[in-house]
């Protein structure tokens, strides 16, 4: 009776396809105790059996060096042997580093069943295995495979009840290594060929100079197309549907309203020139869903295309490659740049996947600088709503001041916490195009997870404004706040409600900004200010969760003394 199905291979092996292959979507994450490190589970139907499965991390023996490959050591001692089957992935193209753990997991006793992935692959670098001999040599079953594309999957699920435990002598390092060699003679057989054009671009990527110009271009590139097509939706799709399909329909529903009434106040908001606008109304069932679906959105759906696109294409590891010596810099090293990359989209998963990071010191840096220098979404989504119109100056000038923030808070930080930062080690895989279905799921998932995590959180912010408007109730607030506001940002007393809001939800908050009439120095300083001050309040729950309240009062104190010396160095620097 097989209970537990455990997946384990080397970093970049492509594990965590051959997951979604077997469980699909349902996926629970969960860290494993005592640790950061998160261990994915689903559930495979094997007949009529229901087998519950583990994506073990990435490790490269049974001599862990790492958290993350204790864990993986550690749950593979969790059940008897009898009750679990261990599907080995090994990358066909680097056949001789992946057998050392194969060797040891078949030394070990344990049922073994041998997944040799990217098989694709290994044919188009010139690369022959002969399954049938390896298989006859290990004494396990081995079905090649490409997890992406689901070739050899089905074979591979059919054939799991075949592993069993092997006899097969322990063997020290060095004659481990000997009989690689010896396996690798007889199964695998090398063609010279030329490098293809994607092999000359993979190398280039990661060289200092010419990785850096492709940087460059892929990240300008990545930004104008995010621009240009959340630009499109909103203007060939969003915009005429809120303003000829249901400016209408609300305008009928609310005909017999009294205009100054609560309920009106409340879910219309207030009208402008005597008409509903829904940036500046205000109301539940105006602005607030149009700065969720009809702004922002089209930006949350051209983002995380382009970023599922780079994730597949391969093209994110290389880019933590050319950033580690930056990153080191930092206290940071290279994968460092998912998280931050991540946080561009929301702050949540981007915090919640500093997790991948090895020590506190790391992961106190990072989360700070996301909340702080990185912009999610929605907040870019409204920075250019606001400052598009004024050119591309102050656009560019709000991620030129969040970069520089970047910069200097983590080499201050890096140089004065306690604590270590260790060495990076990452698997580079191959380019290749996702398959459009793949890349479609992910684009799915993330926008519904956004959706639901976002659209609530609106829709309160948006009613508690309102009330707070309506009973006047804000000038509490703003008598407090005034004269910091004023005398050292430069900006008018009411801009403190959209500060204030921004707690709640930054995207709404800059969406207040627009009834007051800035200048575009103002609303570049007040963009500038929601960006690094006050994540909203998820970001903030989360930031609890992951640091723990000394160090959340610590990453806080840091971002009310830089809100307060940058907007007042804005106001004092800018002449326009």
């Amino acid at each position: 009776m097989i209970k537990r199905i455990y997946l384990i291979g080397n970093p970049n092996v492509g594990k965590s396809v051959v997951f979604s292959r077997f469980t699909g979507v349902q996926v629970i994450a969960s860290n494993y105790p005592g640790t950061t490190v998160e261990v994915s589970k689903g559930y495979l139907l094997l007949g009529d059996e229901k087998i519950e499965v583990l994506d073990l991390p990435g490790t490269y023996s049974l001599e862990p060096t790492s958290n993350a490959e204790k864990v993986a050591v550690s749950l593979l001692q969790e059940y008897p042997k009898d009750e679990i089957v261990v599907v080995n992935i090994l990358d066909s193209t680097n056949l001789e580093r992946n057998l050392l753990l194969t060797l040891q997991l078949i030394g070990q006793g344990l049922p073994v069943i041998v997944c040799l992935n990217m098989c694709d692959d290994a044919g188009h670098r010139g690369v022959d295995i002969d399954i049938q001999k390896l298989e006859k040599i290990l004494n396990v079953p081995v079905i090649p495979t490409c997890a992406v594309t689901g070739v050899g999957i089905k074979l591979l699920i059919e054939r799991i009840r075949e592993a069993s435990p092997v006899s097969r002598k322990k063997l020290p390092p060095e004659e481990l290594w000997k009989e690689i060699g010896m396996i690798i003679g007889q199964v695998q057989r090398l063609e010279h060929r030329h490098h293809s054009f994607r092999e000359m671009l993979e190398d280039a990527s990661v060289r200092p100079l010419t990785g850096l110009i492709i940087a460059a271009g892929v990240i300008y590139t990545s930004f104008k197309i995010v621009r240009f097509v959340g630009e499109a939706i909103i203007s060939k799709v969003t915009d005429p549907i809120f303003i000829n399909i249901f400016q209408p329909a609300l305008e009928k529903l609310t005909v017999n309203w009294q205009e100054k009434g609560f309920w009106f106040h409340l879910l219309i908001g207030d009208l402008i020139n005597g008409k509903i606008d829904f940036k500046q109304s205000l109301g539940v069932l105006t602005t607030a869903p149009y700065i969720e679906f009809g702004m922002v959105l089209p930006y949350v759906i051209s983002f995380y295309f382009i970023l599922s696109l780079l994730e597949d294409l391969g093209y994110l590891p290389r880019l933590a490659i050319l950033l580690d010596n930056v990153l080191h810099r930092l206290g940071l090293h290279g994968y460092a740049i998912i998280p931050v990359l991540l946080g561009f989209g929301c702050n949540v998963p981007g915090i919640l996947s500093t997790r991948v990071l090895e020590s506190k010191r790391e992961r106190f840096i990072a989360c700070t600088i996301i909340s702080i220098g990185v912009p999610c979404v929605p907040l870019q989504a409204m920075i250019f709503g606001l400052l598009g119109k004024f050119g591309g100056f102050y656009v560019g000038g709000v991620y030129l001041v969040l970069f520089s923030l970047i910069l200097v808070l983590g080499i201050i930080l890096n140089q004065t916490l306690t604590g270590y930062s260790p060495e990076f080690l990452l698997e580079i895989p191959p380019y290749r195009f996702p398959p459009l279905q793949m890349l479609g799921q992910k684009l799915y998932f993330r926008i519904k997870g956004f959706l639901i995590e976002a659209v609530p959180v609106v829709l309160i912010g948006v009613a508690l404004i309102n009330i707070l408007i309506y009973f006047n109730l804000f000038s509490i607030v703003t008598g407090m706040f005034a004269p910091i506001v004023q005398n050292l940002f430069g900006l008018p007393k009411e801009a403190i409600v959209a500060l204030v809001i921004g707690f709640l939800r930054k995207d709404v908050a800059v969406g207040m900004l627009m009834p007051l009439g800035l200048s575009a120095k103002q609303l570049f300083i007040a963009a500038t200010l929601l960006a690094i001050s006050f994540p909203c309040v998820a970001t903030f729950i989360v930031l609890w969760k992951e640091l723990g309240l000394k160090n959340l009062i610590k990453s806080t104190l840091i971002m009310i003394a830089i809100s307060i010396a940058v907007g007042t160095l804005l106001n004092f620097a800018i002449l326009h």
